[in-house]
């Protein structure tokens, strides 16, 4: 239920068109809504310009059918997260118009999918990945980013075994207004990106690597430290986390860009 909602709401009840009775019955669900044990904000996207994302393990199949379709069959935009295969494509198929990414282990609706075709990347953020092992991150956070309604690109397996992979897209670093950087091993990658380009890089460490890795936690601490400017970390395989820093980056940027 976010601000263009609401104000086509209040629109159509200025106009007669809805009864004060539908538009009280709207308000209602506010600023949250029992679904079962679930309490779903629904003002939280009002408060910050950002959903609730639903956080799949630890609730029952049952539960996340009923919250998926109670929020499809209101036309919201909807996330689910780090589903399990079988849960996934249980939900998609019983419920319409949802689309569950194996890779990401995200179940998404998104009524306004295409709203995005016309943006680019001076306007959204750009997804890198230091190796394509990295990528069941990064397309959680693209997924999020889908949902949210924020234009993303990706650039994958640039990481400093290579590094002239990395240099030969600079003209694409250049353009984008965020950066999300995925990497796993030593986590080098950010602190690359982040003495080359102007945009904040927003550094998200993996649990992927060998030994000392540590299940991401020397990435965690190598980007921690990174003497390169304009770097924020987020917590290790947190590609929602990323993704809604980053979004909140973009909103704030456009919002003062308007006014």
């Amino acid at each position: 239920m976010d601000e263009k909602y609401l104000e086509s709401l209040l629109r159509q009840l200025q106009a007669g068109e809805v009864s004060v009775e539908h538009a009280l019955k709207v308000l209602k669900q506010l600023p949250y809504e029992q679904i079962g044990q679930v309490l779903f904000d629904h003002h939280r996207i009002l408060r910050k310009g950002l959903p609730e994302i639903i956080y799949g393990p630890g609730k029952t199949r049952e539960q996340l059918l009923d919250l998926t379709k109670r929020l499809v069959a209101k036309g919201m935009s909807l996330l689910v997260t780090r589903l399990p295969g079988e849960t996934g494509k249980f939900l998609e198929a019983e419920v319409h118009g949802t689309k569950y990414n194996e890779l990401s282990r995200c179940l998404s609706y998104c009524p306004n999918e295409n709203s995005n075709e016309k943006k680019g990347l001076n306007e959204g953020v750009l997804v890198v990945t230091a190796g394509t092992a990295d990528l069941p991150v990064a397309y959680e956070a693209a997924e999020c980013l889908k949902v949210i309604d924020v234009y993303c690109e990706f650039l994958v397996d640039v990481g400093v075994a290579g590094i002239h992979r990395l240099l030969d897209r600079l003209d694409t670093l250049f353009k984008a207004k965020v950066i999300i950087a995925v990497a796993g091993m030593e986590g080098a990658l950010p602190s690359v990106m982040a003495g080359i380009v102007k945009a904040p890089v927003i550094a998200v460490p993996t649990s992927v690597g060998y030994g000392v890795n540590m299940g991401g936690l020397a990435a965690l601490f190598a980007m921690l430290n990174s003497c390169a400017p304009g770097i924020g970390v987020v917590n290790i395989d947190n590609g929602v986390g990323a993704a809604l820093l980053a979004a909140s980056i973009i909103n704030c940027s456009n919002k003062a860009d308007h006014d």
